[in-house]
């Protein structure tokens, strides 16, 4: 059994340790600073768990699983043993990140979001991988693929790509679920209101050959006095003002290209 030790107490190192537990190879040791971070995910498979650079395992692959502007200290941390892999989880990082002692050097990003607490199904959750060797690619490919039946091999410059998509898809669509919130408890509702058009929307969109062949609503009609009238609405808000003008732009040029 391939030996993988998990470095990282976020929401992305849980994920790991519930993921790869599940496909019946669990880390041999979770590492963190924070000792009760340590031990609660250490606890999710049974595995030892570490806070000092000096009780790292041996292992065959290390997964560094922490926020990206800590994967350089991180990574130099450590005196890695020479023939294993060192991979890290971010999207937008490329390998140059490790420290020049780390030959075997390799990418494992997921293509998700993760939340403590709350399970992903790990099978259909993409995987962009990269090795720096072909001997950290076939390892690399190995863990990724007891991880998940979707894994792709991508260039740092492409998957830096798939990461910004994922920003728009994600992390800018769930602060406009915010700002939905926002402007219904101002109209005197909540955002319970909103739920059920949230997962329509994202319904179609999966389904859907592509989301602009689902898109809706006066932007894409060009219905000018509409949004006229949403621009005047959100005059005390010029902040939302602007993106609401930006988008609905976007949204128009978009579709005139469909």
């Amino acid at each position: 059994m391939k030996k993988i030790v998990i470095i990282g107490s976020g929401n992305v190192a849980e994920a790991l340790v519930r993921g790869l537990s599940g496909a019946g190879c669990p880390p041999v040791q979770v590492w963190a600073r924070g000792r009760t971070k340590a031990t609660d995910i250490a606890r999710l498979c049974g595995c030892a768990f570490a806070t000092e650079v000096k009780e790292l395992a041996p292992a065959d692959v290390y997964i560094i699983a922490v926020t990206d502007r800590a994967i350089r200290q991180v990574a130099a941390s450590f005196n890695f043993p020479p023939d294993s892999v060192v991979a890290h989880t971010a999207g937008s990082v490329g390998m140059d990140v490790f420290p020049p002692q780390v030959k075997n050097r390799a990418v494992l990003y997921p293509v998700q979001t993760f939340t403590k607490g709350r399970t992903v199904d790990f099978s259909e959750t993409p995987l962009l991988i990269e090795g720096s060797s072909q001997y950290a690619l076939r390892q690399v490919t190995e863990v990724a693929q007891m991880l998940s039946d979707k894994v792709r091999q991508m260039s740092s410059e492409r998957r830096m790509m798939v990461h910004a998509a994922a920003v728009f898809a994600c992390n800018f669509a769930n602060h406009m679920y915010s700002v939905g919130e926002e402007l219904t408890r101002e109209a005197g509702a909540d955002f319970e209101i909103l739920k059920p058009l949230i997962a329509e929307t994202a319904g179609k969109a999966v389904a859907a050959r592509s989301p602009c062949d689902v898109q809706t609503g006066p932007a894409v009609r060009n219905d000018f006095e509409t949004r006229s009238r949403h621009v005047e609405l959100l005059a005390q808000k010029p902040y939302l003002q602007n993106i609401y003008i930006n988008i609905s732009k976007s949204i128009w040029e978009t579709s005139k290209k469909t």
